[in-house]
């Protein structure tokens, strides 16, 4: 007889299961608090390198599931091989962050691509391919995308903003030419998703890291619409397609997001209240986060307290633990394991 295909507690809770152990996994596992990460950059010799040879890539996905034993492994790359496949010179300086050239002009943006060039990021579908060949069938995969309102603030200005003014005022100033452009990361955003599914993606994570800087009307048009726009063509295509929202600082908002974008999750940051959240949110959808990456840091006591209070109070319902926001560079990895234990060790319905 066949046997059943083991369970996927990940996907259980994205399936509307509430889990009496939280999945747990965190956002930038992979990355430089990892000397093994390091090492391997350090062969790269360059981050795109990095994210483009499947050989690395998929190495650096599956480092923190063999220290950690994650119940989710994301796919090493970058929310800016968007841009890449649209024709855009991306550039990772040490320091700086990403660089491109900006689209500050109407006629910088209604002169890009409109189609992306698949063929480019075919490095990042190979790497899926390896990543599901190696990892154990009950840990989930997530391939991801960012959101077109955050990808089209780093097309814009050029690089990254302290509040993302130049694309903010570019939307209020020229707001058909600016929605030419989210059109554009729209259907480029779809087609990536896509293929990252076919590649062996069980689940896909929008990031909308900028959302928080947006207004309650701007925040609809630009980051709900193009969300939902998103949500609803990979669905087309994947009839029942796992998706989670990442809108960074929405507060407020959320519960808007939530039931307008038909995301199966969302991610919340540290700041969220909780009672907002159980009663507005976690209702609707499952929860992910929302442990401060600077408790991680500290440990001790005060992770045990942070830990202890996200099982709490989202423990009962539909909850992913994570972080509210990527892993830092400094974190211990000590402290990476103290939670994972803690989590572990604990049913989160009995607090």
């Amino acid at each position: 007889m066949t046997q059943p295909a083991p369970r996927k507690p990940f996907m259980d809770v994205l399936s509307g299961e509430a889990q009496p152990i939280p999945p747990i996994w965190m956002m930038r596992q992979a990355g430089r608090y990892l000397p093994e990460y390091r090492d391997l950059r350090a062969k790269a010799g360059s981050f795109l390198n990095l994210c483009f040879t499947p050989e690395y890539a998929a190495e650096v996905t599956l480092q923190p599931i063999r220290r950690f034993n994650f119940d989710a492994a994301i796919i090493f790359s970058d929310i800016l091989v968007i841009p890449h496949a649209l024709g855009r010179a991306v550039r990772f300086e040490a320091g700086e962050g990403p660089q491109l050239d900006p689209l500050d002009t109407p006629a910088k943006i209604q002169a890009l691509a409109t189609e992306a060039d698949f063929t480019t990021l075919e490095p990042v579908y190979e790497a899926l391919r390896r990543v599901r060949a190696e990892l154990a069938p009950e840990i989930a995969l997530i391939g991801f995308c960012g959101a077109p309102w955050t990808v089209a603030t780093y097309m814009i200005a050029g690089h990254g903003t302290p509040d993302q003014a130049p694309a903010r005022l570019f939307a209020y100033r020229e707001p058909d030419v600016f929605a030419q452009l989210i059109d554009r990361l729209v259907e480029a955003s779809i087609g990536y998703l896509v293929g990252q599914l076919a590649a062996g993606a069980d689940v896909l994570q929008i990031f909308d890291t900028w959302a928080g800087v947006l207004p309650p009307a701007e925040f609809e048009r630009w980051s709900i619409e193009p969300t939902r726009r998103i949500v609803e063509g990979v669905r087309a295509k994947v009839p029942g397609a796992k998706i989670i929202g990442f809108p960074r600082g929405a507060g407020a908002l959320l519960p808007s997001y939530a039931a307008r974008t038909g995301v199966n999750g969302v991610s919340i940051d540290w700041a969220a209240e909780p009672s907002f959240i159980r009663d507005h949110v976690q209702n609707r959808v499952a929860v992910q986060g929302n442990l401060d990456p600077l408790a991680l840091i500290a440990g001790g006591a005060a992770l045990d307290r942070a830990v202890d209070d996200i099982l709490a109070n989202y423990g009962k319902g539909r909850l992913i633990f994570n972080l509210g926001h990527g892993i830092q560079p400094q974190t211990p990895i000590a402290h990476v394991e103290r939670m994972v234990a803690r989590v572990r060790g604990s049913n989160s319905g009995v607090r």
